[in-house]
């Protein structure tokens, strides 16, 4: 058995996502084909919990939606000079450590090349992040990734419309115990922004961005190391 969090975006009232997490059965390997077998096992459980629209979204995904969402395939494209690269290269490149970065080089190589990159270890301790000039603190936990995510899906017009359809998120390649941003999360945070008409507003600015969801921010701060999530 293993466990892992189901996103449930807020549609009504204060913008966000709950994270539940879940109990299903797992088949180890690691085959992609196994992978698939873990989140049919995953998403049968949020099916019996009446959550009948599940997107697993990631590279094992037997959706071409979720794969398309991926963080290693979803791009970001300024608009300013027009560059192109992924969230997850951009996630990776605007990290600041207490003895380097950003490593604004990573943008220009493929995202599996740019997260194995080994100055993203051995430059010390993480400070923070930096992102075209503007300065991304760790806390929240996930602010900075949740914005970069949310800012690319929005100017998607064919992928944010498809997220809408949809009444929860998971990410199988997610272990809350091990890490802290997941694609999953931000699709949630992205699709309840969408349905209770505060998207433009959020992506205006990181701080007003940071505002709307503060009440978000502050529940996944109180909810972090809790256990009794389990269903």
């Amino acid at each position: 058995m293993a466990t892992r969090p189901l996103f449930i975006p807020n549609l009504t009232g204060v913008p966000g996502a709950e994270e539940r997490l879940l109990e299903f059965k797992w088949h180890p390997g690691m085959a992609k084909s196994q992978k698939q077998k873990s989140i049919y096992e995953l998403h049968s459980v949020a099916h019996s919990l009446g959550f009948d629209r599940v997107l697993e979204i990631s590279s094992k995904s037997e959706n071409e939606l979720g794969i398309k969402l991926s963080a290693f395939n979803l791009l970001i494209e300024t608009k300013k000079n027009k560059n192109i690269f992924t969230v997850e290269t951009a996630f990776q490149g605007s990290k600041v450590f207490s003895r380097g970065g950003p490593y604004k080089d990573l943008f220009g190589l493929d995202s599996l090349s740019a997260k194995k990159d080994i100055r993203l270890k051995e430059s010390g301790k993480l400070m923070g992040f930096e992102f075209f000039g503007k300065m991304f603190p760790l806390e929240p936990r996930t602010y900075f990734y949740d914005w970069i995510y949310i800012n690319a899906l929005a100017n998607n017009e064919e992928l944010s419309k498809e997220v809408l359809s949809y009444d929860a998120f998971t990410d199988i390649e997610f272990n809350p115990k091990k890490s802290i941003n997941c694609q999953a999360h931000s699709a949630a945070v992205y699709l309840s922004l969408a349905k209770v008409g505060m998207i433009s507003d959020a992506l205006s600015s990181p701080e007003d961005f940071l505002e709307i969801l503060k009440a978000h921010y502050t529940k996944q701060k109180r909810n972090v190391g809790v256990q009794d999530r389990l269903i």
